[in-house]
């Protein structure tokens, strides 16, 4: 199947054919052996792009509901939160940790920057949270968390560190193995439709050791369909049934899992460093400069500022109209600044399409904008990287 937009929002992003090839093939039942096996081997690939020693959680709904998920099983009622808020989806948690009755304190940053160490450590004193939440890379503005600084300070405080890897997971490292002096991350939630490049509809979310230790020590939770304990049958043998999983989006997956092993975790993060810098660079030289610092931006999307005097809604429909599909920007940026997303499935001449529609819509608008420039800044930044 081939696509008739360059899908370049922060998610959904490109779905490739092979992946489309794999989502229409026959639906079989939930739980059917054959199916059951695509499933298990999901599961599996998920575990190892992770490397947990944990669960992980395969089901039907989005990001959100993995968000919903993470913490549900690790909190209860008058339990604290802390929330590392990079922007408005760091946010999120704040309104969904106060629907179950969590007691939730927040740090925010100005958006375009990130919370500091220092910032987080200052708060930890405070009071003893349950657990902290860290945004990865927030969809909202671009900017990355700083996980090996971030989480050390929150294990020393003996907190669960909880990563939302949606805008994230299989572009920028999330490894559950991983030491950050002396503890774990605990939980890593993510969706199917951004950096591991599949359609969207699906949840996943990984527990490692203690974070299952304080499910069990929870007992009761207040939800149904998101409690896990509901879910680690069907998670263990496929065609055991709890509810009905979304038969083809897991062939898709699974499909998705494969070509993200077989490129290698460390390829994929080199690839998304380059693409990053290569687009913000190719930006520039059209005086259209990323909200975050280089220094804090995230591998997978960019929140661009326009020059001075164009129009969003203008840019973004014209832009459109040549194949290539952006977002607005949300909260008080809307109307000043775009998004784009360069993850999962994007490749070079994916972007530099990008690049050279974004220089043509500008001087259709009446803006200056030199395309051979940018588009030799971006094959320039790609040598340096």
């Amino acid at each position: 199947m081939k696509n008739k937009e360059l899908l370049l929002i922060p998610g959904p992003t490109p779905v490739i054919d092979s992946i489309y090839d794999a989502l229409s093939q026959e639906t079989r039942s939930h739980t059917d052996a054959r199916f059951a096996a695509i499933y298990h081997s999901a599961i599996e690939k998920t575990k190892a792009m992770l490397r947990t020693d944990g669960e992980v959680f395969i089901i039907s709904g989005s990001g959100t509901l993995a968000m919903e998920m993470a913490l549900v099983n690790t909190v209860g009622p008058k339990e604290k939160v802390l929330v590392v808020s990079n922007g408005y989806f760091g946010d999120r948690f704040i309104k969904l940790g106060e629907a179950f009755g969590f007691e939730i304190d927040v740090i925010q940053a100005e958006w375009g920057k990130a919370v500091t160490a220092e910032e987080l450590e200052d708060k930890l004193k405070e009071k003893q949270f349950k657990a902290v939440t860290i945004t990865h890379a927030d969809t909202s503005t671009g900017v990355a968390a700083d996980l090996d600084t971030l989480v050390p300070v929150i294990k020393r405080h003996g907190a669960l560190v909880i990563v939302d890897g949606v805008c994230a997971t299989a572009a920028m490292e999330e490894d559950m193995s991983k030491v950050y002096g002396g503890g774990k991350i605990d939980v890593v939630l993510t969706g199917s439709q951004k950096a591991i490049g599949v359609p969207p509809g699906i949840a996943v979310v990984a527990f490692n050791q203690d974070a299952l230790a304080a499910r069990e020590r929870l007992g009761h939770v207040s939800a149904y369909y998101t409690d896990i304990y509901n879910w680690l049958q069907v998670m263990h043998d496929p065609q055991k049934y709890f509810a009905t999983p979304p038969v083809n989006l897991i062939y898709a997956y699974h499909e998705g899992m494969k070509l993200v092993l077989e490129e290698g975790m460390e390829n994929r993060y080199v690839r998304h460093t380059k693409f990053s810098k290569a687009v913000r660079a190719a930006l520039g030289v059209y005086s259209m400069q990323a909200l975050a610092d280089e220094s804090v931006a995230a591998t997978t999307l960019t929140c661009v500022r326009y020059p001075d005097g164009v129009d969003d809604a203008a840019f973004r429909n014209c832009l459109a109209e040549k194949g290539v599909v952006v977002a607005g920007a949300l909260a008080h940026l809307a109307g000043k600044a775009f998004r784009i997303g360069h993850m999962g499935n994007t490749d070079i001449e994916m972007l530099k399409t990008a690049v050279k529609c974004i220089g043509e819509t500008l001087h259709e608008l009446g803006h200056e904008a030199d395309i051979e420039k940018a588009l030799e800044r971006f094959d320039g930044e790609l040598a340096l990287v």
